[in-house]
């Protein structure tokens, strides 16, 4: 996690001719206090229930039964993961670290892991979603697609492993000047500000600028195929896919434009001012919090819009007593002669939220 005071790290890793003035903002410890415990409950409530729905409909209804699934699933866990670190965060910005350095080390890892898990899966998504729908053929020819799926998501897990060995190795609980723990990195006197560097480098290209131009590509090029084609659900398709787009930049472009203005100040080794660094804390804060919503908005964008997830949660009303067999065969026949494939495009593209 992007520590909002990076003036500590700065007053380890910067040599001592380059130390910066020591700074105490409280006014950003009580903004800090008050708006990510309030934040971050919402986002974990809110992601915890949707993902924590994806996961059972798969489990118990779908059984990871396509390609569809099992990218779905791995981002439903992935997003899962990665909201369960938002309680320590919380407690750490109410308080105070008190969790120790074992916790910070795994709480961080976990933390960046999951973060590009789920960029990762994203891309793979786009990807995904660009064969079923422009190389539909080569799509129905590809008999072993869903191992390939499996082999591709675990790929994605070890790969986010190794890029996140400097978060569980560096990451501990830090005593700063005003006696208050905090759980940052500690990077090296002499190499510090390369592997900063490395770190925030790694954290844009992965977490924000892989993902955007697969999306940007793929979707543009499906856009462009659905336009061509005839079909009753082509423009709620291109609608999602606007809103998916949309989505995605609006929550995390604000947050690596900050990180990018942080890392080349760290470049050009720029000494800040205190009231600077309060200014970029309060935007670190405010557009990494942002940059959580997307958790919340996956399981919508990508899983409740489905024809298919939406027959199986219906099911699950229907079992726990909150709609009749009736009224489920009633729905499920009006969404079948609703939810005909565009002309032109394999049927396996309606197993896609688009």
């Amino acid at each position: 996690m992007t520590d909002s005071y990076e003036y500590y790290e700065e007053n380890i890793t910067l040599p001592i001719q380059l130390a910066v003035t020591f700074c105490e903002n409280t006014e950003v410890d009580d903004f800090k206090g008050v708006f990510m415990p309030c934040f971050y409950s919402v986002v974990f409530v809110t992601g915890l229930l949707g993902n924590s729905l994806v996961i059972v409909t798969y489990v118990y209804y779908e059984k990871l039964k396509t390609v569809t699934d099992v990218y779905m699933m791995n981002l439903a866990i992935a997003d899962l993961l990665f909201l369960c670190t938002l309680p320590f965060w919380a407690v750490d910005a109410y308080t105070e670290w008190i969790f120790g350095t074992f916790m910070c080390k795994i709480v961080n890892g976990a933390y960046t892991v999951n973060f590009y898990s789920c960029m990762l899966i994203l891309t793979h998504v786009s990807v995904n979603r660009y064969k079923a729908i422009v190389q539909a053929t080569k799509m129905l020819n590809n008999k072993n697609k869903k191992e390939h799926s499996m082999f591709i998501c675990v790929g994605v897990w070890v790969f986010t492993l190794i890029l996140t060995l400097p978060e569980f190795i560096l990451s501990e609980a830090y005593t700063d000047m005003s006696d208050k723990t905090i759980c940052i990195m500690m990077y090296p006197p002499k190499s510090g500000n390369i592997i900063k560097v490395g770190v925030h480098i790694t954290q844009m290209v992965v977490g924000f600028l892989i993902p955007f131009v697969a999306m940007s590509l793929c979707y543009s090029i499906i856009a462009k195929t659905l336009l061509q084609a005839k079909g009753f659900q082509k423009h709620k398709s291109l609608k999602i896919i606007i809103a998916v787009v949309v989505a995605f930049v609006f929550c995390e472009l604000p947050f690596n434009i900050v990180l990018l203005i942080k890392t080349l100040q760290i470049i050009k080794q720029e000494i800040s001012s205190c009231e600077y660094t309060a200014n970029v804390d309060y935007a670190i804060i405010v557009t990494e919090s942002i940059a959580f919503v997307h958790c919340c908005l996956n399981p919508i964008l990508y899983v409740f819009l489905g024809v298919k997830f939406r027959n199986s949660f219906l099911k699950i009303l229907k079992d726990v007593g909150c709609i009749s067999q009736k009224q489920l065969d009633g729905y499920l026949k009006t969404e079948c002669e609703t939810s005909r494939p565009v002309s032109g495009i394999s049927e396996t593209t309606t197993m896609y939220p688009l």
